[in-house]
């Protein structure tokens, strides 16, 4: 009878402690383990990252780091630590946190506007994804990716059409250049092909032409204007005659593309530079920029008129006025260069 009490007795001090273990283990795996008090809060894991890195990063996330810790390496994590960007959620346990971190890699906007360069372009990127600027310069001018297309470093600015697209984080330099290649393909749908063949032009002649337009004008409504301006120019056999061109081959020519140039002198119009397209007939070799959708699609959708000129319209800023004839135009630079002359703007 004594022995059944001790039994008994032992028993029952140890479901106390299973009891008193399970409800830790319990504790620690499924009760809320975050601090903020926002819905949601992004954790960015790095390529290669450590469990000790992982933690180091989110433990002011959380209530208990040493808990996580345990259901992280009870559950593997170690072993499968994924880079990206994760969401975790307000109240989340250590078991839902584990989890997210191991399998819901959730892609972000990636935005770029309309950049000159490259070099400029890396930058932009790199300041919202994982890879860096020079990784991504690279990836953009590796010669293998290039000769592939048979294309030069400066053809390629086609390729980045300034809008928001839809990445991993962790995405590479080679994946994030194949993503825009790819969404340059899809862009060149059979519609938008069909309208440059109508024009005569290729698309990377729709392009480049588009980053003219784009140039002249921060109107988006007066492009397919000026659009028709150049395209008009091109198919009497006319130089294009456009300032942004020659701003670019001073540019280039002076590798130096910080220094904003306001006017466009007549000595400039000498320039020996292919880009030059006072001296050269029909469209520059390369893109002068990345021109956006509204350039591109003012280019494939130009106004029909027969204007051969254009001029900044110094009583509408922003705006041009546009010209017929030679002596018409000849008017209207006039009340321009006399107004930039009355501004002082001399270069």
């Amino acid at each position: 009878m004594y022995i059944k009490k001790i039994l008994i007795a032992a028993s029952a001090v140890g479901l106390v402690i299973l009891g008193v273990i399970s409800y830790a283990i319990y504790t620690t795996i499924f009760s809320p383990n975050t601090t903020f008090e926002a819905e949601k809060q992004s954790v960015y894991i790095l390529t290669g990252s450590s469990l000790q890195q992982v933690v180091d990063q989110i433990h002011p996330l959380l209530i208990n780091t040493e808990d996580f810790i345990t259901v992280a390496e009870k559950k593997g994590y170690q072993n499968s630590i994924r880079a990206g960007h994760f969401v975790l959620e307000k109240g989340m346990n250590n078991n839902r946190i584990v989890n997210t971190l191991r399998s819901r890699n959730v892609p972000i906007q990636v935005g770029f506007n309309n950049q000159h360069r490259l070099e400029e372009l890396s930058g932009r990127i790199a300041e919202q994804i994982e890879a860096d600027s020079i990784s991504l310069l690279s990836a953009m001018v590796d010669s293998t990716f290039l000769d592939s297309l048979q294309i030069t470093a400066l053809e390629s600015l086609k390729f980045y059409i300034p809008n928001t697209y839809e990445f991993y984080w962790n995405t590479s330099g080679e994946e994030f250049r194949d993503r825009m290649v790819n969404y340059y393909t899809k862009f060149w749908n059979t519609s938008r092909t069909k309208k440059a063949n109508a024009l005569n032009l290729t698309p990377t002649e729709v392009m480049s032409l588009a980053a003219i337009v784009q140039k002249e004008t921060a109107k988006v409504e007066e492009r397919p204007k000026v659009a028709g301006v150049y395209l008009n120019r091109l198919r009497i056999g006319m130089k294009l005659q456009a300032d942004p061109t020659v701003i670019f081959a001073i540019q280039n020519q002076n590798q130096d593309f910080e220094t904003q140039i306001k006017r466009v002198l007549y000595k400039d119009l000498d320039l020996d530079s292919p880009y030059n397209t006072y001296k050269n007939k029909g469209l520059p070799p390369g893109l002068i920029a990345m021109p956006d959708v509204s350039s591109i699609d003012a280019v494939l959708n130009a106004e029909s008129h027969d204007y051969l000129y254009f001029v900044a319209d110094t009583e509408n800023m922003g705006y041009h006025k546009f010209a017929k004839t030679y002596a018409q135009h000849n008017r209207n630079a006039r009340l321009y260069q006399n107004w930039v002359n009355e501004q002082k703007i001399y270069r």
